[in-house]
């Protein structure tokens, strides 16, 4: 946070044009003609300026941005709006307020909303990056000094605080629970599988399976959308198979959700006629039916731990980057409880 911002005059000496220029340009004015819009703009992308539509105010009054940012990349799926509920409980009562952004998924609208925020004066950033995302691509707020805590994923070679959750000791522990009751086909369903979190999940799988003894079958492993319809059409796949698994580890809650639908529509019981287990014990499993038997994260308070490492930076005036693996827990309900013979059953189906 010590270092120097780039300023209006070093674009226009860089673009080989007057201050007002580059103004009229940063304004989107149609008065500057479109060559010299575009080697203003090269300046200010290689030159990594932002453009703080907030800091006039802030000089006259001499205060403190109170911004947080926190971009997800999946507001559709409840654990991130838990999470934000997590964040606010924290930066509020320190007198911040929080913006909160969803990228779908896209580094494109990642890099929009990060550059809006900074526009606005934020005084730190809560990151759950979207798929493809690179250090790089962080490189200009590490260089800014903005404080930055990704949490779920990971960025290779980020120099970033991160918050995540014990991937490989979760599913490591779902299969040993499943394999306990019997179960010895056993599913992992659900993730992109071009993300690190779906291959620590899928490795504490394989491990489990090694400890237990059971052979690792490579079409039981199907990957889908981390959402409930991906859910669905996991296993619609695995039900094709000559033979079928009795269980499944889902990659996360709303694929859990989605098993269970799947299931529902071949007549078969999530819990009875074969179980399931989720990850990261978002508020509906304790009232789904079955209730959903998961791997608990705890996404509020992930938030609140993501939200006091922040503002630890933003206090301390540096950003140190931390690196955090929060514990996880199996939380035994319903909906992996099938019983033996309709286990039988199902196989020979």
């Amino acid at each position: 946070m010590g270092k120097e911002r780039v300023t209006v005059i070093d674009i226009a000496r860089a673009a080989g044009v007057s201050k007002s220029t580059v103004s009229l340009v940063l304004q989107a004015s149609p008065l500057v003609n479109e060559a010299t819009r575009a080697k203003v703009n090269a300046a200010i992308r290689e030159l990594g300026y932002v453009y703080n539509r907030g800091a006039a105010n802030l000089r006259q009054s001499n205060a403190k941005s109170k911004i947080i940012g926190i971009v997800v990349n999946d507001l559709t799926n409840s654990f991130f709006a838990e999470l934000a509920v997590g964040v606010d409980m924290v930066v509020q009562s320190a007198g911040y307020v929080q913006f909160l952004a969803n990228t779908g998924e896209s580094v494109d609208r990642q890099r929009e909303v990060i550059a809006s925020m900074r526009e606005h004066g934020i005084s730190g950033l809560i990151l759950s990056p979207a798929r493809g995302t690179e250090a790089a691509d962080l490189k200009s707020l590490v260089a800014s000094g903005i404080p930055v805590v990704n949490v779920v994923r990971q960025v290779a070679g980020a120099k970033v605080s991160s918050l995540v959750s014990d991937n490989h000791a979760g599913t490591r522990e779902a299969v040993r629970h499943l394999a306990g009751l019997g179960h010895h086909r056993i599913a992992f369903l659900g993730g992109f599988p071009d993300t690190a979190v779906f291959h620590e999940r899928l490795q504490g799988y394989r491990d489990a399976l090694s400890d237990m003894d059971l052979a690792v079958h490579g079409e039981l492993v199907i990957s889908s959308a981390p959402s409930r319809a991906g859910g669905v059409a996991a296993i619609e796949r695995a039900l094709l198979l000559r033979e079928r698994p009795t269980a499944a580890v889902c990659f996360n809650d709303a694929v859990a959700f989605g098993v269970c639908d799947g299931l529902r529509a071949h007549r078969l019981d999530p819990g009875e006629d074969f179980a399931v287990i989720g990850f990261d014990d978002v508020i509906e499993a304790q009232t789904a039916v079955p209730a959903l038997t998961t791997i608990s994260v705890d996404p509020q308070g992930m938030g609140r731990r993501a939200a006091q490492l922040l503002l630890k930076q933003i206090n301390a005036g540096k950003a140190d980057a931390e690196a955090i693996v929060s514990s996880v827990r199996l939380v035994v309900r319903q909906s992996c409880g099938a019983a033996t013979d309709k286990r039988e059953r199902l196989s020979l189906l």
